[in-house]
Order: C-alpha cells, then sequence, then structure tokens
C-alpha cells in the first residue's frame, strides 16, 4: 500500500466523508541565505519529497487533524480562542486554516490526515510544505476565489502569527511554484520568478547532506538576525536617503560606513549584500552551465553565512571543510536557516560514491555518526491529487 492510499485509509476512520488529496514540496535553496527577508533575492529548487494531505469539509465549525507521521491529533472549533506559539506541529495547522478562513470569510470547519515525506528539522522546508498543503486542500475545497501567490503569502503571514517565526517568502514560494527539473530566480521584492533550467549543468549531480542535528537556538537567532539588519537599514538610511531593506545598498556603500556601523550588523548587512551579488551571477551561470563557477559561488556564500552571518555550526562546516577535499566537488554550502540542518552539494556524477563515503566517514570520526545524503530532483509546485 502506497504513503497516499495510508492517508486516504487513515482518513477513513476520522470522517465518513468523500477526502480529496493535496500536496506540497520541501524545497533546498542552492544559494541566496537570509536575503529574502531582506527583500533580495534566492535561488530554491522544490523537492520531490512532500507532505500529502487528505481532507474534506465539515458543516460544523470543528477541525480535527492528525498527523500520521507522529500519530498524534488535535482539535478546536473556529469560534473557540485561537492558540498560538505552543511549540509544536498545531501552529502550523491552526495557523493557516484561521488566516485563509478569516480572509476568505470560511465559517465551516474541516477534517484533515497527512504524513510528510520532507526530512524534519533539516532546513527543507518541511514547515511551509505542510502550511501549504493544508492550506490548499481548504481554500480549494471551500472553494474560495484564491490566487496561488496569495496562498503563498498567507502561508508566511500564518508562521509570522502562529508560529513566531519572522520568515521571508522564499519557502513558501519554493512550495507553491517550484518546477519540476528548474530551480527558481525569486526577486523577493517584485516576486518575480525566472525559473532556471537545471539540465544546463551537465554531468553534474546535486547532493543534499543532513546532519542529522538542529542546535536549539535556531529560531532565536534568526529572528535575532533579522533585527539587526532592520538596524542595519535604519543607520544606512541616515546616510543614503530612502532606503527600504538591504535590497537597495551595494557592498561598496556598507564598506563605506563602516564605521557607522556596530560590528556586529556592519557584518550581517555585509552578508547579506554580497549574497544578493552571488545570487545573481549564480543564476547566470546556470543559465550557461558553467558549473564550476557555481560552485565557488557556493562556496563563497558558505564562508559568508560562516564567518560575517555566524549561522552555521561544526557539523555543518565538517560537511563543507569534507566536501572541499573531493576532487570532483564543485562547491559545498549550508542551506537553510542554519544551526544545523543540510549542506547543498554540487559535484560530478562520477564521483558520487566517492562523495557519499569520504563525506560520510569523515564525518562519522568526528561526531560518532553519520550524515544522511539525498539525491533530491526538482518537483513541480502544490497541486491536487487524483484519487
Amino acid at each position: 500500500m502506497g504513503r497516499l492510499e495510508i492517508v486516504v485509509k487513515q482518513f477513513g476512520g476520522m470522517s465518513s466523508a468523500t477526502p480529496r488529496a493535496f500536496r506540497a514540496p520541501g524545497r533546498v535553496n542552492l544559494i541566496g541565505e537570509h536575503t529574502d527577508y531582506n527583500d533580495g533575492f534566492v535561488m530554491p529548487f522544490a523537492l520531490n519529497r512532500d507532505t500529502v494531505t487528505v481532507a474534506a469539509l465539515r458543516d460544523d465549525d470543528q477541525v480535527n487533524a492528525r498527523a500520521l507521521d507522529v500519530n498524534q491529533g488535535l482539535s478546536f472549533k473556529l469560534s473557540d480562542e485561537p492558540q498560538k506559539e505552543t511549540g509544536g506541529w498545531r501552529d502550523y495547522v491552526e495557523g493557516i486554516i484561521r488566516i485563509l478562513g478569516r480572509k476568505y470569510r470560511i465559517d465551516r470547519g474541516i477534517d484533515l490526515a497527512f504524513s510528510s515525506t520532507v526530512p524534519m528539522g533539516g532546513g527543507l522546508s518541511s514547515s511551509a510544505a505542510l502550511l501549504t498543503s493544508v492550506g490548499l486542500a481548504y481554500v480549494t475545497l471551500a472553494e474560495a476565489d484564491f490566487e496561488r501567490e496569495e496562498l503563498a503569502l498567507d502561508a508566511q503571514a500564518a508562521e509570522h502569527e502562529f508560529v513566531g517565526m519572522r520568515s521571508g517568502i522564499m519557502d513558501q514560494f519554493a512550495a507553491v511554484f517550484g518546477k519540476k527539473d528548474h530551480a527558481m530566480l525569486l526577486d523577493c521584492r517584485s516576486r518575480k520568478i525566472e525559473q532556471k533550467p537545471l539540465d544546463t549543468l551537465t554531468d553534474a549531480k546535486i547532493l543534499v547532506c543532513d546532519t542529522k542535528v538542529q542546535h536549539s537556538l535556531a529560531s532565536s537567532e534568526y529572528n535575532q538576525r533579522r533585527a539587526q539588519c532592520e538596524l542595519g537599514v535604519k543607520i544606512l538610511r541616515r546616510h543614503l536617503g530612502n532606503i527600504d531593506a538591504l535590497r537597495d545598498v551595494t557592498p561598496e556603500e556598507v564598506e563605506a560606513f563602516r564605521e557607522e556601523l556596530p560590528e556586529i550588523v556592519y557584518r550581517r548587512c555585509k552578508h547579506v549584500v554580497t549574497e544578493d551579488q552571488r545570487t545573481l551571477a549564480a543564476a547566470q551561470a546556470v543559465e550557461v552551465g558553467n558549473v564550476a563557477r557555481l560552485g565557488e559561488l557556493m562556496f563563497e556564500s558558505h564562508r559568508s553565512l560562516m564567518f560575517d552571518y555566524q549561522v552555521s555550526c561544526p557539523e555543518l562546516d565538517m560537511l563543507v571543510d569534507a566536501a572541499k577535499e573531493i576532487d570532483g566537488v564543485y562547491g559545498a554550502r549550508m542551506t537553510g536557516g542554519g544551526f544545523g540542518g543540510c549542506t547543498v552539494n554540487l559535484i560530478r556524477k562520477d564521483v558520487e560514491e566517492l562523495f557519499r563515503k569520504v563525506v560520510a566517514d569523515i564525518y562519522a570520526g568526528s561526531f560518532g555518526f553519520e550524515p544522511i545524503i539525498y539525491a533530491f530532483e526538482a518537483a513541480d509546485g502544490a497541486s491536487e491529487i487524483e484519487l
């Protein structure tokens, strides 16, 4: 029995209604880290791993949800007082249902069950996959007149309001607008998307290494980094005039006013403005199939995230250093919010077996356990699944 059939069967134990099924993928970000909430550029692709939600509307305002992977459930009424920042998956499910219910004036509850193949806690956006899968189910079943871009923005709003994570838009846009065999260059200000075919990267392959660790300070440090960037904009605005975000600042301008910025704020700003330039250069490298240049930019990105933005950790650094020693590895960098999670690696196809062995051995020698190494493919964004 396949995963979808299992979810449908479990849903049958919750409701006698005829269900419909929906899916939304996780993502890996090739380059452009911590730039989305600074109105900058990112280049993720949607994974061929997703969250599947099977659901049916109710005639009352009751919401019943079941997380099959952890065998947990929740129930609430839309008329109840909302619960926020409980620290679990409830925040995502209740958050997106309440945000969408409020926006589209949906007064009916929903029964739903979900299961995910997106690795949890690995910085591969399992949260956006859940938000988008449940959200797409709710607005589709309620026959709301919605736009896909609005769904992505509503998923972001749910994460802000109910989870307490002030995320940018990258994860949600990747979950909604991913395209098979393409990476997405997303302008996080205009929300313009340019799909870049990955088949230009001839004889290259993308592998993702999961450290299997997630340090507890990730969420608080993420919000702190965002606040430091906002302080940098406030200070630089005194000298540069009307700027709205670090997107509006060049590396030369950051250097020119370095003495005006607290050292830690200078380093945060330096990362963001140089990362934007790296991301645009990486998009050009993908277009022309310049894997060597793309790899260089990935290594540069990791150094910046390590030293200037300070969101890496020993486990991530070890994986990047190990990859760097292998002939045939073009580039490697941490991907996601940081403090654990995954690295993304661009390698020559013929060194995959060597890469897996060397990286696993080096990592295990330092930390006592091996990383999980995935070979993901770029997939389409959220959709309904025919039952």
